[in-house]
């Protein structure tokens, strides 16, 4: 079997198939989830606190003081972007609640196959053999 035979089964088997289409879907849904942390939930949530916004909070590692992370970046400096972090971390949470929400929500549409009907198995044929001669017998 050639190569390209073989790619060519391979790449259209089923499963491959739908793995890519996932994995292009959860592209565009990470894109979306990224916006609905970064543009609404960070925002509400650092208000919350105390007019934070999480993206800036950093840590400078470094000797020399900056005003903003922005100028800290410029520099070069050593720093712990902890918002950041946090802002990831949320990310996170929020696309495993979805996947969680969609697989149970798959799982309940999904139909359960009825129980196959018991089929009476022929007995075996010792018993069949016993049960002539038992008959033979009361006759």
């Amino acid at each position: 079997m050639s190569f390209v035979h073989e790619f060519k089964e391979f790449a259209l088997k089923g499963n491959v198939v739908d793995l890519a289409v996932g994995v292009i879907i959860g592209g565009a849904f990470g894109k979306i989830v990224e916006s609905l942390v970064k543009d609404v939930v960070m925002p509400v949530l650092g208000m919350l606190i105390g007019g934070v916004d999480f993206k800036h909070l950093y840590i400078n590692l470094g000797k020399t003081s900056y005003e903003t992370l922005e100028a800290a970046e410029k520099a070069g400096a050593p720093l712990l972007k902890y918002g950041v972090f946090i802002n990831t971390v949320v990310d996170f949470l929020i696309i495993a609640l979805a996947i969680f929400m969609a697989i149970k929500a798959m799982n309940r549409l999904k139909r359960e196959e009825p129980a196959a009907p018991a089929v009476d198995a022929a007995p075996p044929e010792d018993v069949l053999l016993l049960r002539e001669i038992r008959d033979s017998l009361r006759k």
